[in-house]
């Protein structure tokens, strides 16, 4: 992916989703209509974090590159240079995935 001209404000942060899963585990192919949302995304760019009360900024759990699990009907999804993207709330994200 080339780089994005696109910062994300506060803690919000984009996200490309992964391609949804093809086969299921038994060997079964799905078409596009049958393929559910992915829930599973690589960061592309991240805010600046939240302002605190304290005039501050809340520092983001996340960064780029890093893989996340996030709700299957979280976000916004835009699209930028042709590629989907999800526009997300770092509460939006439920985990990050650790190898």
């Amino acid at each position: 992916m080339p780089k994005l001209n696109l910062r994300p404000l506060d803690d919000r942060v984009v996200v490309k989703p992964l391609d949804a899963e093809q086969v299921t585990a038994g060997g079964i192919v799905l078409p596009d209509a049958a393929q559910e949302k992915p829930q599973r995304g690589k960061v592309v760019a991240v805010g600046a974090g939240k302002l605190l009360d304290s005039g501050n900024r809340g520092e983001l759990s996340v960064a780029v590159g890093d893989e996340v699990i996030f709700g299957k009907y979280g976000g916004s999804e835009i699209e930028v240079d042709g590629d989907e993207l999800k526009i997300l709330r770092e509460s939006d994200i439920l985990a990050k995935v650790v190898s």
